[in-house]
């Protein structure tokens, strides 16, 4: 992995990265690729030795995805719960994987698991990102009928984050599948209105309303390219931000 120099400056100096499940399951689309998540930690533990404080919201969508159980007739609050367990088991991998990259990592969990990891306390969650540690959110927001998407919005207002960066398998928001589409166009800059008007399914409609009215810019990037957290920390990477426009 190119690590950034020692020199390398970040545009910001505490943001939330928001990961899907999915992008941990890699090709196999279930559970826990262990050869997809070392990359992924490897590019987190780098930025966060550039000095960012770095909070993480992970899904759990490669183990359970409470809607579609809702929709196969499952109590849609019970199926949610379901889907919070497996953003703890997520992030306990994340947190190893970041460990073995040479970073200390802290999981607070929304619902409280003292055996496995700490519970959700905002002055403790600053505490450790005063120490350098990555924190790593899970369980969501700890309640039923809110996505992950909430989630990361909501806690990178309590924590004050000066952006939320939006992990995807693409290099920003494009107007069509740029998989499908060959000419889809990517857009370098939306207004949070923008993605709300057009329903452009990057983030839930909450998640956006959210960011916009605590001024947190939303910045999407791929996290398929090697050291591309890094990289859009510094402001070179290809990405599109969604801001107030």
């Amino acid at each position: 992995m190119d690590k950034p120099s020692a020199t390398a400056k970040s545009r910001y100096g505490r943001v939330l990265v928001k990961l899907s499940g999915e992008a941990l399951a890699g090709d196999k689309g279930f559970g826990i690729d262990l050869d997809i998540i070392e990359p992924i930690a490897e590019d987190i533990a780098a930025a966060a030795q550039m000095g960012v404080e770095i909070c993480l919201v992970v899904g759990g969508g490669n183990i359970f995805r409470g809607m579609m159980a809702a929709e196969g007739g499952i109590d849609r609050a019970r199926a949610d719960y379901m889907g919070m367990l497996a953003t703890v088991m997520n992030a306990l991998a994340l947190q190893t994987a970041i460990e073995r990259a040479g970073q200390s990592a802290r999981v607070l969990s929304a619902i409280p698991m003292p055996t496995v990891c700490e519970p959700y306390i905002r002055d403790k969650a600053l505490d450790h990102l005063g120490k350098g540690r990555v924190v790593i959110f899970a369980g969501g927001t700890g309640n039923p009928f809110f996505t992950t998407d909430t989630a990361a919005a909501l806690r990178a207002a309590e924590m004050e984050c000066q952006a939320l960066y939006k992990a995807t398998q693409v290099d920003g928001v494009y107007s069509a599948d740029p998989k499908k589409v060959a000419d889809a166009k990517r857009y370098d800059r939306l207004s949070y209105a923008d993605v709300l008007k057009q329903d452009l399914k990057i983030m839930d409609g909450a998640a956006i309303a959210l960011a916009r009215d605590n001024r947190i810019p939303i910045i999407v990037f791929s996290i398929k390219n090697q050291g591309g957290l890094a990289l859009e920390l510094q402001g070179q990477g290809a990405s599109t931000t969604i801001d107030g426009g």
